[in-house]
């Protein structure tokens, strides 16, 4: 296989990564306006495992494209858009576009996740608050022992 169409292969893999990971960020968000915990617990675990596979995807990407820069003794070709420039190929373009636009996807959701969260801690801490200010102002601070007058 050419360095050329192992990048491809690779950045095809990481567009399906993140493909998945958008996808869970869309259940996460679901779970959350729903506030279903164990499943928000449940994605938070795959999304960790993605997030790996892209962490290894893109080390591999790095070093192909090093290996390619090498080989062609173009070391300008460290980017896509160097890559497509100097192989003809705009196939590299439009996978450098295609994830730019899931990157950015990707950032919106997790922006809008976020801010769920945080309103729904704040709501939590708010009713814990309420709640216990019924607790430890009118609950006494003896064991419950009672004592009875016989006459």
């Amino acid at each position: 296989m050419t360095s050329g169409k192992a990048i491809k292969n690779i950045l095809e893999e990481q567009i399906n990564a993140y493909k998945t990971l958008l996808d869970l960020l869309k259940k996460e968000r679901a779970c959350l306006v729903d506030i279903n915990a164990d499943k928000i617990e449940e994605i938070s675990k795959e999304k960790d495992t993605v997030v790996m596979r892209l962490r290894l995807l893109e080390e591999e990407r790095v070093r192909l494209m090093k290996k390619f820069a090498e080989d062609s003794g173009d070391m300008k070709a460290g980017n896509l858009e160097e890559l497509a420039r100097h192989t003809g190929d705009d196939t590299f373009s439009a996978l450098r576009l295609q994830m730019i636009s899931l990157l950015q996807s990707i950032e919106e959701m997790n922006r809008f996740n976020s801010i769920l969260l945080d309103r729904s801690l704040r709501h939590v801490k708010t009713s814990t608050s309420f709640f216990s200010s019924f607790t430890t102002h009118h609950m006494p601070r003896t064991t419950g022992v009672l004592l009875s007058k016989e006459t």
